[in-house]
């Protein structure tokens, strides 16, 4: 007892003394050498100046997955990614026969290595600029909302198709502070990707939904997969006469590994945060839409759950679907919790009023003018996003959007290719045909038209001005419809549609506007029927965002200048490129009389275990830990393997994966969940409560040597003892 309470006075003493310096700012690799003497103070070893290069070591061996991130830990291809981030390719090779997810994958050698599932890619950074004189530069203050929109598409599209001369790789021209800066991004894409390593779901997933957010936690969350290309060195579509990817950069992989107080950074491409967004946005979210989604996705996970029992080739096919709407529904429930903890909208409140009157201060009436017209705006956005919410909901029917997707493309072929939609391009034909193809692994069709019902009820529910009267009138149905005649509506249109078949969708892929307009599918028919409507939603929404994107850079600029008066950089918006965030390893205290360690360890998993699913580890893994068959990978002030770690870096979805690195930029874990008091940190960074959860590269190598056999791969990758 003694023991255990001077570990957590320890515990606490170290998050006294951390937490205050706590790091917010997820930082574009560039900005790193501005802030370099705070880094070297946390204790970074290597240059700043190394770090700023997306294309260079370390950065270079960073790549995206697309909503993950990966990092490139051989010479030989392999990518080191989370076990939740590669598990839906894990699931699209499984089945009930051969069921992946329950009992693992490992390819002994790369020929019994298996390909991901379709549309999976790696995209490699190779060039980066900054673009934003091209983009804005010659615009004219006077354009109306609508032709600024098009003007700013344009000159992107221009850019991309330009930089993506070449074949084999992808470029994108993403906005950066909200449209005050662009940069155009030059990656090689991959589309070659197989898994070469998954530990089962009772190590990869360990814990489940019931610890997702949750601390402390015992997730073995990392999977491997293998970058293929062409003879050639060039990327090339799946061939069994392709040859693993060299990688310029790899990084080296610690079985060494890091204690208590120890500095840490995250490279990874995490997907978006809202830290500038304006008060009225703000109320908007917490106050309707997430309270709103809390009772949606409660009900869609509820009715996906018993269209398709456990066990059931349906079950099988929809775990991702799951797994990623209770990660989401927590997420929620967390973001709301944390918004009450913190008086999120106060807060806002209290920024804008204190950022107003240093404009005051400031002489700078014309940007607070300009502030208020944003705000304006953003409010007419808001709007029309409430009234068209539940419309919008009716496409969650995988076959109602496949069919919207043919046709929009089908629409969008007629016209030269540059004038035409993103996503709907020449560039993209070949990722909608793998969309098509991978429908069926994930799609059920009494699942589908029971998650549909669900949407149609509460579409329904709904004042006539915010509904569909095309797609009312053309399915037949009215407001005092029951479930049950709802119900026979739809069995009719699932038996007559034939977009369930893999060689359908893509024969109605390859035909023109006029065929489709002539099908007799119903899910086509209401696709068409419907077009008019969606279009002239989508026209008034991307006027509002022309207006809003000639307003926010002014507001952008005077939150810059205000920051910098007060000391700090301010940092962009996450927006899905590579960011880095920094600190320590650290455990906290979010609550009163609520202590997180900094490690979790194997005899957590022990006494957690109840041998069901999700606390049922391996038979061999708990008597390994039982027995304490560390090997080298013991942590000495933990006296064993350590699980996961806490820190107190900056971090938010699309995160996962991303690769946690020492102070010498050696890889000693992976970054996969923040904790459920974290979770607010998208929208208000406190560093008191802000904690992020990483696996520990050591229990990595502990699995993988001692529980699965995976030593093949552990030979591959240079490790650090």
């Amino acid at each position: 007892m003694l023991h255990q309470k001077t570990l957590i006075a320890t515990a606490l003493l170290s998050v006294l003394s951390v937490s205050a310096s706590a790091k917010e700012g997820m930082f574009t690799p560039e900005q790193l050498p501005l802030i370099s003497q705070d880094l070297k103070q946390t204790g970074l070893e290597i240059s700043p100046e190394k770090l700023s290069d997306l294309t260079q070591f370390p950065m270079g061996a960073i790549v995206s997955l697309g909503g993950c991130s990966a990092s490139f830990v051989s010479d030989t291809g392999l990518a080191v990614t989370n076990h939740h981030c590669a598990r839906g390719s894990v699931q699209y090779n499984s089945s009930a026969e051969h069921n992946y997810l329950k009992n693992g994958f490992l390819a002994s050698s790369p020929e019994q290595e298996l390909p991901a599932a379709p549309g999976t890619k790696m995209w490699v950074t190779v060039g980066f600029s900054d673009v934003t004189d091209e983009v804005i530069g010659s615009l004219d203050d006077a354009m109306d909302g609508r032709a600024r929109y098009d003007a700013i598409e344009q000159k992107q599209k221009a850019l991309i198709a330009d930089c993506e001369a070449d074949p084999g790789y992808r470029c994108s021209v993403p906005s950066f502070y909200d449209g005050k800066e662009y940069k155009l991004i030059r990656q090689m894409e991959i589309s070659d990707v197989r898994i070469a390593y998954s530990p089962s779901d009772s190590v990869g997933k360990y814990g489940g939904d019931i610890d997702n957010w949750m601390w402390p936690r015992h997730t073995g969350d990392f999977a491997f997969y293998r970058a293929y290309v062409g003879p050639d060195g060039k990327p090339a579509s799946y061939s069994e006469d392709n040859v693993p990817y060299q990688p310029e950069h790899v990084l080296k992989v610690s079985a060494a590994g890091l204690d208590d107080g120890n500095f840490v950074m995250a490279a990874g491409y995490p997907g978006s945060t809202n830290r500038y967004a304006r008060s009225g946005t703000v109320e908007y979210t917490f106050e309707w839409l997430y309270p709103t989604y809390l009772t949606l996705v409660k009900q869609w996970i509820d009715t996906i759950e018993q269209a398709a029992p456990a066990d059931s080739d349906a079950r099988i096919k929809y775990e991702a679907m799951l797994a990623g709407l209770n990660n989401f529904l927590k997420n929620t429930q967390g973001q709301l919790e944390g918004a009450r903890r913190v008086g999120l909208l106060d807060r806002r409140h209290q920024r804008e009023a204190a950022l107003d009157k240093w404009l005051d201060k400031q002489n700078r009436q014309t940007t607070q003018d300009t502030i208020s017209k944003l705000d304006e705006a953003e409010q007419e956005q808001i709007n029309t996003r409430q009234q068209i919410f539940w419309t919008s909901m009716l496409s969650r029917a995988q076959l109602y959007s496949v069919a919207q997707d043919i046709y929009r493309n089908a629409v969008e072929q007629k016209k030269p290719d540059e004038q035409r939609e993103p996503g709907f391009q020449a560039r993209d034909q070949e990722e909608i045909k793998e969309s098509l193809k991978r429908v069926d692994r994930r799609f059920d069709p009494q699942v589908d038209k029971a998650v549909w019902s669900m949407f149609i009820a509460q579409y329904l529910d709904q004042p006539a001005d915010a509904q569909s009267q095309p797609f009312n009138q053309q399915l037949g149905l009215t407001s005092d419809m029951n479930k049950e005649q709802v119900m026979t509506v739809l069995d009719k249109v699932y038996k007559k549609s034939g977009l369930n078949d893999e060689a359908q969708r893509l024969k109605m892929f390859e035909m023109s506007k006029a065929q489709l307009e002539a099908s007799n599918d119903p899910f086509m028919q209401l696709a068409v029927a419907t077009f008019d409507s969606r279009m002239a939603t989508e026209d008034k929404l991307k006027a509002l965002t022309g207006d809003i994107a000639s307003l926010t850079p002014t507001y952008m600029q005077a939150i810059i200048d205000w920051q910098k008066a007060n000391g700090s950089l301010a940092y962009p918006d996450a927006n899905s490129t590579l960011r880095v965030t920094y600190g320590n390893v650290i455990g906290g205290s979010p609550k009163d009389g609520l202590v997180y360690t900094p490690f979790t360890t194997l005899q957590g998993i022990v006494e957690k275990d109840t041998g069901e699913a999700p606390f049922d580890a391996p038979e061999k893994l708990l008597k390994l830990a039982t027995d304490k068959q560390f090997g080298p990978y013991k942590l000495d002030s933990v006296n064993s393997v350590p699980v996961n770690f806490l820190s107190d870096l900056d971090s938010t979805g699309g995160n996962s994966g991303s690769a946690t690195l020492n102070s010498r930029a050696e890889l000693v874990g992976l970054l996969f969940d923040g904790t459920f008091e974290s979770v607010n940190s998208d929208w208000d960074f406190d560093p008191k409560t802000t904690r992020t959860i990483h696996v520990d590269t050591r229990y990595m190598l502990w699995v993988m040597q001692y529980v699965d056999g995976a030593t093949n791969l552990i030979e591959e990758m240079h490790i650090v003892k």
